[in-house]
């Protein structure tokens, strides 16, 4: 990306959202009726899990498989939007616009008052820029809380 700033960055958000998003109702419609070879995995780009359902079509098994994974469909595709929202405002430098599949994070640390400088106190205690232990850090990508002194997400695997 360029150093350029964008002129309405939510429209070009919007824009580009629209485009990639998906369907519920087309994914429900895939897992249910051609979940036999696996269409539902190709719609949310799971491409390996879509070969290999399609490799294995003639057995029975992704039939029964691609009945049960109908029902799991409306969040697989919740998820994947919200992942590719997430991407996309990335990418635009921009924070994710609000409802959109990201609940908000509330993480309430106590944090002690810094001692005024030149006292006894802040020589002995200065005061660190470091995480405390035992507060939590938000993962920027998938907004989950992970431990302090995690380098990786537990969730996503992103770097912290």
């Amino acid at each position: 990306m360029s150093g350029i700033p964008y002129p309405n960055t939510q429209a070009i958000f919007y824009e580009q959202y629209q485009s990639v998003r998906r369907d519920e109702v087309v994914g429900i419609l895939f897992a249910l009726f051609l979940g036999t070879f696996g269409a539902h995995h190709f719609y949310l780009r799971r491409t390996g899990l879509g070969i290999l359902y399609c490799c294995f079509c003639w057995t029975g098994i992704t039939t029964v498989l691609g009945f049960i994974e109908c029902f799991f469909m409306p969040g697989r595709v919740r998820e994947f939007n919200a992942i590719q929202a997430a991407g996309i405002a990335a990418a635009l430098g921009m924070s994710v616009p609000a409802g959109w599949g990201f609940p908000p994070i509330n993480v309430n640390v106590t944090v002690p008052a810094a001692a005024p400088a030149g006292t006894a106190a802040a020589t002995a205690n200065p005061v660190s820029t470091l995480p405390l232990a035992g507060t939590l850090l938000a993962c920027a990508r998938c907004h989950t809380t992970n431990v302090a002194g995690s380098r990786f997400c537990s969730a996503c695997g992103s770097a912290l």
